[in-house]
């Protein structure tokens, strides 16, 4: 029976709509690609410009969500200093962008009690995935590379996830943190973005494949971790989407959620490998 003694649904109806927004969600994902790959190829001033506007505008849905409220003028300088923590990268280095957090995370101590912890975390991981996101950029060519290594994984696991989760169905992955997930569409995204993946591994470096099969599938799993993390947040707050800025998948932290635990992965392991001043090259190169 319908809900609320409604009309009962036509399931055939039902699963024509389902796919209703398959337009939206492809031309906003072909502008959304072509920006961020010419941002990615200039890099410099334009690419930190870029993530810096694209995080802040970001925790502006954040703000908005833990907040509850409409953004205060405040709520607005939070997100100026988020943005310029980008902006400020390529000028004045790492120790500029983690400054501006830091004055930022300050502010917010004088905005009440309420919401605060949650309001300084945001401020905190937009702040580091920002500085992470550049630093993986870094100057050189390689950068760009690693970029493209890393958006292809996150993004053929998204796209994957979402046509074979809907095609296929099945049991859910995890019911109440995000009910229209499926094992299968966990699955075919694992396998799709690590194949992706590999494929751009193999034309970028000559590094051992059984390496590149680990790194994409790690990125990949790490991808749909944290778009289950986002939805786990969201549901805490009680919504559905982040925003509405983006056709067909909301808000920008409803784009970048996958993107979260790659950055930081990435830079980690590059770090680790080869040192945080050439993460791309530690990488790539095995």
């Amino acid at each position: 029976m319908g809900e609320s003694g409604g009309p009962v649904s036509d399931p055939k109806a039902s699963g024509r709509r389902s796919w209703s927004d398959v337009g939206p969600r492809f031309a906003s994902a072909i502008v959304l690609i072509a920006l961020t790959a010419t941002a990615l190829y200039i890099g410099s001033y334009l690419f930190a410009a870029v993530v810096g506007a694209v995080y802040g505008g970001a925790y502006r849905e954040w703000e908005a969500m833990v907040s509850r409220a409409p953004l205060t003028p405040m709520g607005m300088v939070l997100v100026g200093l988020v943005a310029l923590s980008g902006l400020v990268y390529p000028l004045l280095g790492i120790i500029a962008s983690l400054a501006a957090i830091l004055l930022a995370c300050l502010l917010a101590l004088t905005m009440g009690r309420e919401g605060l912890t949650w309001r300084i975390g945001g401020l905190v991981l937009f702040g580091l995935l920002i500085v992470s996101a550049l630093a993986m950029r870094g100057e050189g060519d390689l950068g760009i590379w690693a970029g493209v290594y890393l958006g292809t994984v996150v993004w053929m696991t998204d796209s994957a996830a979402f046509f074979t989760g809907r095609q296929i169905g099945g049991e859910k992955l995890a019911p109440d943190i995000s009910p229209s997930k499926t094992w299968s569409g966990a699955l075919g995204g694992l396998a799709l973005g690590t194949g992706a993946g590999l494929i751009v591994w193999m034309f970028v470096t000559d590094s051992p494949i059984w390496i590149g099969v680990l790194l994409s599938a790690a990125i990949s799993i790490l991808g749909q971790s944290g778009d289950l993390a986002e939805s786990a947040i969201k549901r805490y707050f009680r919504i559905k989407d982040s925003g509405d800025i983006i056709p067909g998948h909301g808000g920008l932290m409803d784009r970048l959620d996958s993107l979260t635990f790659g950055v930081f992965f990435v830079v980690i392991l590059g770090g680790l490998h080869a040192g945080f001043g050439a993460v791309a090259e530690g990488l790539l190169y095995w």
